[in-house]
């Protein structure tokens, strides 16, 4: 059985009043940024936070009397699971998820607050998945898979049915991948309602496992991603062939790159996205060439990002953008020095959030002492000013390498 465009809007109708039909709204700053018309559909709206509930929903409310019955079982990184516990409650359907041993806290405890019964197994998706399969097997559960399956990928196709709808003149895609089938899905959709679609994928350099797999090469993948999400190590029997027949190209993306889209999205969109939901975005910002001029949609596919894990993005956002900086003086010791110093900070608007000086660790006379300061500041372009304040007044000022010269690349400047 293949996935045609008649079936994704057989699931469209088949959720229908179920599942949130997202906002899909232009950026006006991210289009700045970027240099290109950028539309953003925001799956994190959902109530589970990410899209996983279209093609999940669509598969239980696809079963027999029988194997609702039964119950189901899947396995999960986090959202396909919460997506499947979710539904299956509000069904009556009874839900036995199992998640990879090192699944976000946050993505665990909501999958058991939606009442589902939560096995902790294995390194990754693949491992769990073993186990979950030995569990449908024993216990006849139905298996709900979270991208190889036909129902699945016709619900997480509706997307692109919104997105056409609203904005039928779009001339990209870029959708982020993990086994392919929100890809595949949408690829299906967008390819059939506008022949010219450009639908670019997105990948981690961790997890390149469908670029690798389309290119015939053994898939090898790293340890871990801030993009759990789609840290997938193996591509759908599925969806694998539909991507290679409608996807034009799969595009890898960096840990940094995907911290900055987290981090720009908070910023200027307001809205929380998780590694993966944020891997679009980062793929645009790190080739604006590409799409520059065109109509783009990107798929925030999700917002369940660990709080742990978001407050050391803003900070190492902060850092990358040069508002927090470190700079390290020698200042005489007698009294009255240290606070002429972070006088002379005050003058230059720079807030002190934390300070600290030693005589020990250092090489300089035994009447100096070394003062390390963290600042806030404005930006790239404050943080100069105020190391070029302290020259004057005669310090030696001393930052360390990367925080010298502030990677341009978190500016939020239009490109050009």
């Amino acid at each position: 059985m293949s996935v045609t465009l008649d079936d994704i809007r057989a699931a469209a109708a088949r959720i229908s009043g179920s599942v949130e039909r997202t906002p899909f709204l232009r950026s006006h700053t991210l289009s700045r940024i970027t240099g290109c018309e950028l539309y953003i559909k925001f799956e994190n709206h959902q109530f589970t936070a990410a899209f996983k509930e279209r093609g999940a929903l669509n598969h239980l409310l696809s079963l027999s009397e029988e194997e609702r019955a039964r119950g189901v079982v899947a396995m999960s990184a986090g959202n396909h699971a919460q997506a499947v516990a979710y539904h299956a409650a509000r069904l009556g359907i009874r839900a036995t998820i199992v998640m990879p041993r090192h699944t976000p806290n946050l993505k665990v405890r909501n999958t058991r607050e939606l009442g589902a019964e939560v096995h902790l197994e294995g390194e990754g998706v693949a491992e769990a998945g073993e186990v979950a399969w030995r569990l449908a097997a024993e216990h006849q559960l139905v298996f709900v898979h979270p991208y190889d399956d036909e129902r699945i990928i016709a619900g997480q196709g509706t997307i692109a049915l919104e997105m056409l709808e609203e904005v039928p003149d779009l001339d990209a895609l870029v959708i982020p991948i993990g086994g392919g089938g929100l890809i595949a899905g949408n690829a299906i959709a967008a390819t059939e309602l506008r022949p010219g679609i450009e639908v670019v994928g997105v990948q981690t350099r961790r997890f390149p496992a469908m670029q690798q797999a389309l290119a015939g090469e053994t898939i090898q993948c790293g340890h871990a991603t801030l993009a759990e999400g789609i840290a997938v190590k193996q591509p759908g029997r599925l969806t694998l062939p539909i991507v290679r027949e409608r996807v034009h190209d799969i595009v890898l993306v960096d840990e940094p790159e995907i911290e900055r889209a987290i981090l720009l999205l908070l910023e200027i969109e307001k809205s929380v996205a998780e590694g993966a939901g944020a891997a679009g975005l980062a793929a645009v910002l790190d080739d604006p060439e590409r799409y520059r001029g065109r109509k783009v949609g990107l798929i925030l596919c999700g917002g369940n990002i660990d709080m742990l894990a978001l407050a050391s993005v803003i900070q190492r956002g902060l850092v990358r953008t040069a508002r927090i900086v470190r700079v390290r003086v020698a200042i005489p010791d007698i009294p009255g020095a240290l606070a002429e110093l972070t006088r002379l900070l005050a003058d230059q608007r720079a807030n002190v959030i934390q300070i600290a000086h030693q005589r020990t660790f250092t090489d300089l006379s035994l009447r100096a002492t070394e003062v390390e300061a963290t600042l806030e500041t404005l930006g790239g372009e404050h943080t100069r000013e105020v190391i070029e304040s302290l020259r004057q007044e005669g310090y030696d000022p001393v930052l360390p390498a990367n925080e010298v010269h502030p990677d341009e690349r978190w500016s939020n400047r239009a490109p050009g």
